[in-house]
């Protein structure tokens, strides 16, 4: 997510009340089997169904994970685009540093803009590679928009948000993304369940820790400090000139001397 085009605000968190595609609740973040369908076949069941519920927190998104002891997840966006394809080098160099693991959710933009630079990601076991979208939209059945952002139009539109970049992904680095987080973090509960039958969990957070990499240093080292076990912070690592990099670099190990320990998904 980045800002002017997907900030996540305050983490707020809004559904209406009528489900009308059953989807299992997935409260642990764990890969999902394969699909059974091509996504054409996966979007053909859920053609003309309307969505009732929408939001960053629905039945079906992992937006936590039982925790041993104080554990939390730090989970990292690179949005693409224009102006949004950049890496915040310095942030990376702290994780690596530090020795934190996070979960990285690569747009295709982002890929696409240096492929390189992903399979270098992805060759450092502290981070674990995971799916942000083709074009980053919400994932909707019905274009619904979330900050100013359309959604995808159809199920067949948000089956191949989904699926172009699972198989960008798995084509440079040979391993599957097991997890997808939408474009603006927004969901409808249709998309939801087209999410899971292409075999992606739709991950959620708990922390909005820099609010689409427009927060201060400050600001960020605040909004972590907000963590809880079990707790999934949503963090933005496309901006270099943001506060993120040294907005983490306090609140880490402050949490640490708290006694939290950072662990992957």
């Amino acid at each position: 997510m980045a800002q002017g085009d997907s900030a996540v605000s305050g983490g707020t968190r809004s559904t209406s009340a009528k489900p009308v595609v059953p989807v299992s609740a997935h409260p642990v973040a764990t890969a999902e089997a394969a699909p059974a369908f091509s996504p054409a076949q996966v979007a053909a069941r859920y053609a003309g169904t309307a969505p009732h519920q929408w939001g960053v927190d629905l039945p079906g998104i992992t937006s936590s994970f039982p925790s041993v002891g104080k554990q939390f997840a730090l989970t990292l966006d690179a949005c693409g685009g224009h102006g949004n394809s950049d890496i915040d080098q310095a942030l990376i160099d702290f994780l690596t540093v530090e020795q934190v693991p996070a979960t990285l959710f690569l747009n295709k933009r982002w890929v696409d803009a240096d492929p390189a630079r992903v399979q270098r990601l992805a060759a450092n076991p502290l981070f674990e590679l995971a799916n942000h979208g083709g074009a980053h939209k919400p994932l909707s059945v019905s274009g619904r928009a979330a900050y100013g952002i359309a959604g995808t139009g159809s199920a067949d539109e948000a089956a191949y948000e989904v699926w172009d970049n699972h198989e960008r992904i798995t084509q440079l680095t040979g391993r599957a993304p097991r997890f997808f987080r939408a474009g603006t973090a927004h969901y409808d509960e249709v998309a939801v369940a087209i999410c899971h039958e292409l075999g992606e969990t739709p991950l959620g957070f708990t922390v909005n820790a820099d609010f689409g990499a427009t927060a201060s240093a400050a600001q960020v080292q605040r909004a972590m400090s907000a963590a809880t076990p079990g707790g999934i912070a949503l963090a933005h690592m496309h901006r270099p000139n943001s506060g993120t990099a040294a907005g983490m670099a306090a609140a880490i190990p402050a949490l640490r001397a708290a006694g939290f320990t950072f662990v992957h998904l």
